[in-house]
């Protein structure tokens, strides 16, 4: 009997997206960008005190590991010859911030996830620190002081893990974002590893200078963060080092970008003043503002969109970043329980086409941009006795559309033109009710691509087209076609404008909730500080009580 025959395509490229939810592996065609096979594995996420979220490094580690090897496994079952992978890319969520044991390989403390809130106080008492008239964090770093970013949470964990403290004194501690802690265990780990970040990555920790694209020694200094620490700064495509391990080993890593760059590279948003919205565990709006830092007046981040080779010019964006979009559709399934799978709540939304008044601000982890208020909680309100599940559900996709609209009006106040329509991907672009809510309440169209993993076609591009790759070009003429589908708005302006307008009023009232001890205390919890779940299992605990006693049945 014959052999079967092996399918000849190629050169590959494969793409690393390591998120908060998840993690998953994908390989590109590089000269047609086609997407051949990928593997997801989701991730836990743990809350050991309330307003905090961490992650295990290892856990993390391993998940790459197994979708690199289930996605060649099934490479193989479509008689595709892995060994036409030529690179590797690797694409993270940003700002979680993970310090480990270089002589041992490993983490010294749980990694403390960009959502997590227990450095409040911390950025209280900096933020004291800053003179009102020269707030040099802001103008070096692009970013406002706030829990958000690497710097703080590497601040607690140094003044709080004996552990690390240790480390640190004996010389054996390493600091890195995501990125930089897979790579450094891709390439070798304790032998040899390469401790090693891009600029896109480094530009969210605060301790980075956007405009000399180094390691801040004033910024290093304010915050206290040792800088033999602190990883290498490479561009966002060039071999960073071999895969010394597993199905791929000697395959080169030439690609690497936050997970937010990567989606706007996959994108193709290459022209000052594209811009796209990425809908994933949070939301985030990029415009692509050329070789120029823009500092936004309306609460938008500035920040490092790529450095596409070592030799390229840095591009600059505009960001805003929502903190909860399918965050809020887990928390509906993992916490409520009201739904069993992501997918049930465009079926439930779809039900009912309306939220029936109700609005939804999951502001779990305070407002992020416009408002960048730690002290706002999470509310629904608008509720009466025909509010069911099903309204709930679709209150919460509108939240999403709603966050994007304050951003996205934000960022037409900066850059002084209005989008004309809006590019979007990320896996909650799957979602057609979601789609066109957001179309309706921006009333702009919304453009999807057919293929919703742009994240991980960016990591892949950059690492195709690197040095000593060169085989992905991102020359404008041999960029791929790309199939849009197109969500036009549905609903009159005004309809639309009044709901928005709602919506703001909701926020307000969201604000202001935390008003005790800081998330990092661990004194005894709070009336304020009792999570929403409470509330709302409280509320209607009163409701039912308040009509058994009035007689009503």
């Amino acid at each position: 009997m014959a052999a079967p025959k092996t399918a000849v395509v190629g050169p590959l490229v494969g793409a690393v997206v390591q998120g908060t939810d998840s993690t998953h592996f994908t390989v590109f065609n590089s000269k047609t960008a086609e997407l051949l096979s990928h593997h997801q594995v989701e991730l836990t996420q743990e809350f050991p005190k309330e307003g905090w979220v961490e992650q295990d490094p290892k856990e993390i580690l391993q998940s790459v590991y197994e979708c690199i090897e289930k996605t060649c496994e099934k490479l193989q079952e479509l008689s595709i010859d892995i060994s036409n992978i030529k690179a590797i890319g690797v694409s993270n969520q940003r700002e979680t911030t993970v310090i480990w044991d270089k002589l041992t390989g490993e983490p010294l403390y749980n990694a403390v996830v960009w959502l997590d809130l227990r450095t409040q106080s911390t950025v209280e008492t900096l933020s004291k620190k800053i003179p009102g008239n020269n707030n040099f964090v802001k103008s070096k770093t692009g970013l406002p002081l706030s829990t958000y970013f690497s710097a703080v949470k590497l601040r607690w964990i140094l003044n709080n893990v004996r552990k690390v403290q240790k480390a640190v004194e004996e010389g054996r501690a390493l600091f890195g974002t995501i990125d930089s802690w897979l790579i450094w265990s891709l390439t070798g780990g304790v032998n040899g590893g390469i401790h090693c970040t891009d600029v896109t990555n480094a530009s969210r920790t605060m301790l980075f200078n956007i405009h000399s694209l180094e390691w801040d020694k004033k910024l290093c200094n304010f915050f206290e963060i040792p800088m033999d620490i602190l990883p290498n700064v490479w561009s966002s495509s060039e071999i960073y080092g071999q895969v010394k391990t597993g199905v791929l080993e000697g395959v080169p890593i030439s690609g690497c970008l936050g997970d937010q760059s990567a989606a706007l590279v996959g994108q193709m948003c290459f022209q000052e003043g594209q811009a796209k919205n990425t809908y994933g565990t949070g939301c985030f709006l990029l415009c692509n503002t050329g070789h120029k830092c823009v500092f936004s007046e309306h609460g938008l981040l500035t920040t490092v969109a790529y450095k596409l080779g070592k030799d390229k010019p840095v591009c600059y964006a505009l960001e805003g970043s929502v903190a909860i979009a399918g965050a809020v559709i887990r928390w509906l399934r993992d916490n409520l329980g009201i739904i069993k799978t992501s997918e049930e709540s465009e079926k439930l939304a779809k039900e009912v086409g309306t939220s029936y008044g109700c609005y939804f601000i999951p502001a779990f982890s305070g407002l992020y941009a416009p408002y960048w208020e730690p002290t706002a909680r999470g509310i629904i309100c608008g509720l009466t006795q025909f509010t069911n599940k099903s309204h709930i559900a679709f209150a919460a996709l509108e939240a999403i559309c709603f966050q994007t609209r304050e951003i996205l009006d934000a960022m037409n106040h900066d850059c002084g033109i209005p989008l004309s329509h809006l590019q979007v991907d990320g896996g909650m672009t799957n979602n057609k009710v979601l789609m066109q809510l957001q179309a309706d309440i921006l009333h702009i169209p919304v453009i999807k691509a057919s293929m919703p993993e742009t994240t991980a076609l960016g990591a892949a591009m950059a690492a195709g087209a690197a040095e000593g790759v060169d085989v992905w070009s991102l020359k404008p003429e041999d960029l791929p076609m790309v199939m849009m589908e197109r969500f036009e708005p549905q609903i009159k302006a005004t309809e639309s404008e009044v709901r928005y307008s709602t919506w703001k009023k909701a926020v307000k009232k969201s604000m202001g909730w935390v008003t005790t001890q800081p998330p990092e205390s661990s004194e005894p919890t709070t009336f304020s500080s009792l999570p929403l779940g409470f509330f709302i299992v409280t509320s209607m605990i009163m409701l039912i009580g308040a009509r058994y006693i009035s007689g009503v049945p």
